[in-house]
């Protein structure tokens, strides 16, 4: 019998992971239909677990971290829909509350950090908070496509000035294909995805690490933007002690990670910083462990005095 069930819905990928840690994980788009839908979202969802589990998993207790479901009210009708396939206990969150559990804190920031950027957090009334996750075109401060967007900013810039390109305007100009500015600029703006900006931030560290001052300056704006992502929840009401930080970016690049240590000390936040070096769903399974009711948990009193 199986008794608790958590379930990682990323942009990319849904990962499923039950009762001795076993554990299966599939493309999104082979279920997920579309976004903001939490009955289609529900239906598919029960689906695909009652198919692929045993039939007693309809009496689990079932956490889910759905990317997309970005307030409380979302991650309530979800839980409301799920719950006609589920028996047991029900918890819907953001997948980026995720990474916290999965690092064994309770009640922690979740920062993500990788083709995108958000913060989340929950307030004394268990409300969803967000700071920051606003598009590749417009914010993901600190995101791959964030980092590849500030530093062409930089490099046209630094060329307005008259100056001639460094490793870091180097590597863009070769990356794009581009001669010049000119050409960079227009590259760049071409791009119609998250993905096909950020796929050249690693480019950034690089330059970073072969001595450009333009790309060291990037990357430290990069954890001061993240940092105020942070203080901006902290400051409308999340009571944490920790923010655990994760995605693709964060975790394999210490550049950016000190960076962001850095900015969060500086702005003397009163907050202890952690990268995630667990799988998101290891969370989920954790938040369908604790459950005990079927409705979105309110903190309690010491952790909202912590």
């Amino acid at each position: 019998m199986i008794a608790a069930i958590g379930v990682d819905v990323g942009g990319t990928r849904t990962r499923v992971m039950w009762d001795g840690d076993e554990f299966f994980d599939i493309p999104s788009s082979q279920w997920r239909v579309s976004l903001d839908d939490p009955r289609a979202d529900a239906d598919a969802l029960s689906r695909l677990l009652l198919s692929r589990l045993d039939s007693q998993a309809s009496t689990a207790s079932l956490a889910v971290g759905a990317h997309g479901y970005d307030s409380t009210r979302q991650c309530r009708e979800l839980e409301a829909a799920l719950s006609a396939s589920f028996s047991g206990p029900v918890l819907v969150v953001n997948d980026s509350e995720l990474m916290a559990p999965a690092m064994d804190r309770e009640g922690g920031i979740g920062l993500v950090v990788g083709t995108g950027s958000i913060a989340t957090g929950r307030d004394q009334r268990g409300e969803l908070l967000t700071a920051g996750g606003w598009g590749w075109a417009l914010g993901d401060e600190g995101s791959a496509a964030g980092l590849v967007r500030e530093a062409t900013r930089a490099v046209l810039a630094h060329f307005d000035e008259g100056g001639s390109p460094d490793s870091l305007g180097r590597r863009l100009l070769d990356r794009f294909q581009a001669r010049d500015g000119v050409e960079l600029a227009f590259a760049v703006s071409a791009a119609t995805s998250a993905e096909e900006r950020g796929e050249h931030a690693r480019d950034v560290f690089l330059a970073a690490d072969e001595g450009s001052v333009l790309a060291a300056s990037v990357i430290d704006d990069a954890g001061a933007r993240l940092a105020d992502l942070i203080g901006i929840l902290l400051r409308r009401g999340v009571h944490a002690d920790t923010v655990v930080a994760g995605g693709a970016v964060v975790e394999n690049q210490p550049r950016l990670a000190a960076a962001l240590a850095s900015a969060i000390a500086d702005r003397g936040l009163p907050i202890t910083l952690q990268i995630l070096t667990r799988a998101p769903v290891v969370g989920a399974l954790t938040l369908a462990r604790r459950a005990t009711r079927p409705s979105t948990p309110i903190p309690s009193e010491q952790e909202i005095t912590a």
